[in-house]
């Protein structure tokens, strides 16, 4: 009985590591070492590169109008996860941002560091206009913090907002969950209006060369009117979001 267990325990301890999925596109890097983690999330190698997290958004303290701890704790996992250790790394195109930072899903011994934070409350979904890779996955490792009350989800500063709530947190990323009361194509663009009072209520504006993109994935926007949504991103005077991309609008019926 005892070899056995032994040799259970062997078999186990040999089994391969969790493979990525397709949807995080190919190995970009194999075994990159992290050296050190930067203030706002970014990893960074020993020769020198930096790779962003790509799909996720840590907590910012007072720039979420939020407390700092939740930063901080937030920064002290990633490094648990991250620094001294290697790294794969996944990307799609485009794999670089302005600052020629890696974009990619990251991946260590079996781990998503993606999904670890998202699953612990350290961290929100925000995906990209020009990317949005593995979006399922990465909503629903969020929802199940959400509803858990893990992390952020704690605190008042990252609760969802109502359309008629959000007045106060212009300049803050935000996720905000209602009704489209109506869709209006103008000017080439679309409008998602939440209120009756479209110059003051909230409203999500689709620009023209991403209601292409949104038409390109086979999403006409102005069907979004009369559901329930949850839309995301960085309020704008108005108030208003930018959305860029379907994906990061979710269909709540």
């Amino acid at each position: 009985m005892r070899t056995a267990i032994v040799l259970a325990g062997m078999i186990i301890a040999a089994a391969p590591a969790m493979a990525a999925p397709e949807c995080a596109g190919e190995r970009e890097i194999a075994s990159a070492h992290i050296m050190r983690v930067e203030a706002n999330g970014v990893l960074v190698m020993t020769d020198g590169r930096a790779l962003k997290l790509e799909g996720i958004r840590l907590p910012s303290g007072a720039l979420d109008h939020a407390p700092q701890a939740l930063a901080v704790e937030a920064r002290t996992e990633l490094e648990s996860l991250a620094k001294g250790r290697e790294l794969d790394i996944y990307a799609l195109y485009p794999k670089e941002d302005r600052y020629d930072r890696v974009r990619g899903q990251l991946y260590e011994d079996g781990k998503w560091l993606q999904l670890e934070l998202l699953r612990k409350g350290l961290a929100r979904v925000e995906l990209s206009p020009d990317r949005g890779e593995c979006y399922r996955e990465l909503y629903a490792a969020e929802a199940e913090a959400r509803r858990a009350g893990l992390g952020i989800w704690v605190n008042t500063a990252y609760a969802q907002r109502a359309p008629e709530s959000v007045k106060s947190d212009i300049g803050t990323f935000q996720l905000v969950v209602g009704r489209v009361l109506a869709a209006t194509a103008s000017e080439g663009k679309v409008i998602l209006t939440f209120g009756m009072d479209a110059r003051r209520d909230f409203t999500v504006v689709i620009a023209p060369d991403d209601v292409k993109t949104f038409k390109y994935m086979g999403v006409d926007p102005l069907n979004y009117g009369g559901k329930l949504v949850r839309v995301r991103g960085v309020l704008q005077a108005g108030p208003v979001i930018a959305v860029g991309n379907p994906k990061q609008i979710e269909l709540l019926q």
